[in-house]
């Protein structure tokens, strides 16, 4: 149990906070603490003390300062959207809203980059960029925000294509435990001057730092796009028909996988028609309609030498984005087939031989277990989810869940996986680290946190330093 700070040391730093900001935003009351004290996971609601909003690099650096000065602990919150509990406040203290930060630089389509403040969301970047014909690439389906993004390291649908943020961050402005401000790289796209501290920030949830902005690579919007739907006999055959797609290095830009129950409920959820049938939804980017109809017709070639059939090809823009829609709202969609319902959401990765029979090793507990779970993917990854539905309230239905989560796990460190493969490990997922890296990987881990939060005030009991607790 993370031990809470004491409550003379939390009114001091309400005072001091409320000095610094103005008692507008410093959110005490318990509609705001509860919006901060969970995320869209089953794990239970951890309130902090106080809820701060700052507007600005040098606000965020001075409530660090505070937070230190009075050791309270520190928790970032950008939209809530993660599923590890990484926005919990375990051991009470302040959350640091960042939405208040959501600045966006012009543009450089000449050096395809943009530098943007953590609170920006996703889609706010996106409706920025698209006119200047540039894209942010990292596509996580969420609008979770950038500094959310950086801080779990997260990927998403286009990753097989583009990379996920670890390719695609190439600066960050911090605020460390002292309350400094300090720039991890510069803008140029390489260099070997020191440590990379910008990739030790990216996935490091909060438990090092404070990010303030970011300096993202954009990509140029492909002139030709083209995307679709198949479906195959079995999960086993759609999953070897993206083995082969690879290793046919064909450039798909998404390749998406869902199992029967996840048709089902993305039909009932949106009123779709797609075959229920695991499926794949594809997307194509190139620079001519001829070099997108070529991926499209390998692919498809491919496909139907493991019974793809039905390619229900997305007409135009509106069609397109309907069928990405439809694969983003997998996770409602869930929910849906058992109201009032949560989902323990996971997230394992193995390498793309292993991929397969993991798969149809997990639909096989799911079975035997009597529990009800969609299987969906970013499968030319590697990763892929089982959205498990659990009543909150009920405890022998979470400890089923989590037993099916240890045993998924499990079984890929076995095939030299790994335990999250993009949500992160907030609280959810410490439990498997040592069993992932071994001893003295994680002590080294808990060296540099040691070392960056020596009053360990950033996002306690998560990630390396919870490991195993």
């Amino acid at each position: 149990m993370v031990p809470r700070p004491a409550r003379a040391s939390v009114d001091a730093g309400r005072r001091a906070l409320s000095d610094l900001l103005g008692s507008d935003r410093v959110g005490t009351g318990a509609d705001d603490l509860s919006q901060h004290g969970h995320d869209e996971s089953f794990h239970p609601e951890a309130r902090p003390d106080l809820v701060v909003w700052p507007r600005s690099v040098e606000e965020a650096a001075a409530i660090v300062g505070i937070a230190a000065a009075h050791r309270v602990p520190l928790i970032p919150f950008g939209a809530g959207t993660s599923l590890e509990g990484q926005v919990a406040a375990l051991a009470g203290g302040i959350c640091v809203d960042m939405r208040e930060m959501d600045a966006i630089s012009r543009p450089s389509v000449d050096d395809l980059d943009v530098v943007v403040q953590a609170g920006v969301t996703r889609r706010a970047l996106d409706d920025r960029l698209r006119p200047e014909g540039v894209f942010f690439a990292v596509d996580p389906g969420a609008d979770a925000t950038i500094g959310g993004m950086v801080a779990t390291g997260a990927s998403g649908t286009t990753t097989v294509r583009y990379g996920g943020m670890r390719e695609n961050v190439l600066a960050l402005t911090v605020v460390n435990a002292r309350g400094e401000v300090l720039r991890t790289h510069s803008r140029a796209r390489k260099s070997s001057a020191g440590y990379d501290l910008t990739r030790l920030m990216i996935g490091s949830e909060g438990t090092l730092g404070l990010i303030c902005d970011a300096t993202l690579r954009i990509h140029p919007i492909p002139v030709a796009t083209a995307a679709a739907a198949c479906t195959f006999p079995s999960l086993d055959a759609a999953v070897q028909c993206v083995v082969r797609v690879g290793q046919h290095a064909v450039p798909v830009a998404r390749i998406e996988l869902a199992d029967e129950l996840q048709i089902k409920a993305i039909n009932a959820h949106d009123q779709t028609l797609f075959t229920v049938a695991p499926t794949l939804f594809l997307e194509f980017h190139g620079a001519s309609e001829d070099d997108v109809q070529a991926q499209a017709q390998e692919t498809a070639a491919i496909a139907a030498e493991y019974g793809g059939s039905d390619f229900a090809w997305a007409s135009d823009e509106r069609e397109r984005r309907r069928l990405w829609r439809a694969r983003h709202r997998a996770y409602e969609a869930t929910r849906a087939l058992r109201p009032g319902s949560a989902g323990l959401t996971t997230d394992v990765c193995v390498p793309i031989s292993a991929l397969a029979d993991c798969i149809v090793a997990t639909q096989a507990d799911i079975a035997e277990h009597g529990l009800t779970a969609s299987i969906v993917g970013h499968v030319g990854d590697g990763n892929f989810h089982a959205i498990v539905l659990v009543d909150p309230n009920d405890r022998d239905d979470v400890q089923r869940a989590e037993a099916f989560h240890a045993r998924l796990v499990r079984r890929a460190l076995a095939r030299d996986g790994t335990c999250t493969g993009e949500h992160g490990v907030g609280y959810g997922k410490a439990k498997f680290l040592v069993e992932e890296h071994g001893p003295a990987a994680v002590e080294m881990m808990r060296a540099i946190k040691r070392a960056l939060d020596p009053y360990g005030i950033f996002n306690p009991g998560k990630g390396a330093a919870a490991a195993g607790a």
